[in-house]
């Protein structure tokens, strides 16, 4: 199994790190790879809440807790980051970092089944004790349903085809493993994509349905941004354009400010309460070839104007 790199690190703490003695949100900690690059920036009074909704990502944070005082681990989902950083006494919170991207660990363990380059269980789940295993929801699930995901949340072309043949599919024995579905993936593709896996938007499509992770997204960046304080800054790494541009469209608003209702006497828009700090950034040419998986990376970040 690969060590998981993170991703634009050192783009991260620089511009997330603006206090070494301040509290920083780590809401996606995956494997830590962040989180210890910026507990090299911080002071002794620095801190970091520590959380993710995959237990063994917990287990990874509590072992770092246990040697670095300055770390707070929690377990849960990014959208109760309000009410997990209330549980660890936040007061006064200057930074929060979401990594939207799937950790290698995940990947690449066959039995978490995230992947169509290996065999395991069809289960997706980013955390395995709670929700819906995605065999369980291709099996149930009607034709039109399974299109519409392949299609919203993998933008998959062949979308209806690709849900016919796995009706088709399970009518004669259930769906359960990786391999099965990309078999029949495959299958139904009219004309493989010589730059791209066949499953590849199928299992993205499932994936996010799976954990709700675009919901999940929207209401936590709105909680994220809540949170921090005037000067604070909210750092976003995307992966694929759908949660991307929830990003986006967020830190517009906030930097715009909300349009007026159109019945009042003016027009125009409120005065905004953020700043883009920068433009939208991607890793090297050096990065990309040492880590394949930072090519679709995306970093934003905004600071909390007054």
């Amino acid at each position: 199994m690969k060590t998981h790199q993170p991703i634009l690190v050192d783009a991260v703490v620089d511009a997330l790190c603006t206090d070494p003695a301040g509290e920083y949100v780590d809401a996606t900690f995956g494997r830590g790879g962040h989180t210890r690059a910026m507990l090299d920036r911080l002071a002794p009074a620095g801190r970091i809440l520590a959380i993710d909704r995959d237990p063994a990502a917990i287990a990874v944070a509590r072992a770092l807790a246990d040697t670095d005082e300055r770390v707070v681990v929690r377990h849960g989902r990014m959208s109760e980051i309000a009410r997990l950083a209330t549980e660890a006494r936040l007061s006064r919170v200057v930074g929060v970092l979401m990594d939207l991207g799937v950790s290698s660990p995940q990947i690449d363990d066959a039995e978490r089944g995230l992947s169509f380059r290996g065999d395991g269980p069809l289960d997706m789940r980013m955390d395995p004790t709670s929700g819906m295993p995605a065999s369980e929801w291709i099996n149930a699930a009607d034709e039109r349903e399974l299109a519409r995901v392949f299609h919203e949340f993998g933008e998959e072309r062949h979308a209806r085809r690709i849900a016919r043949a796995i009706v088709l599919r399970r009518a004669q024995t259930p769906i359960t493993r990786t391999a099965d579905l990309v078999s029949v993936i495959a299958a139904a593709q009219p004309k493989p994509d010589p730059h791209k896996h066949a499953a590849t938007r199928v299992f993205q499509a499932i994936r996010i349905h799976i954990n709700d992770e675009l919901d999940e997204l929207r209401v936590a960046i709105e909680a994220a941004f809540a949170l921090i304080c005037v000067g604070g800054r909210l750092v976003v790494l995307t992966f694929h354009s759908l949660e991307d541009r929830i990003v986006k469209l967020a830190f517009r608003r906030w930097c715009e400010g909300e349009a007026l209702p159109r019945r009042l006497p003016v027009t125009g828009r409120q005065v905004g309460s953020a700043r883009l700090i920068g433009r939208a950034r991607r890793a090297d040419a050096a990065e990309v070839a040492s880590n394949p998986r930072a090519r679709s990376a995306l970093l934003r970040v905004l600071e909390k104007a007054a």
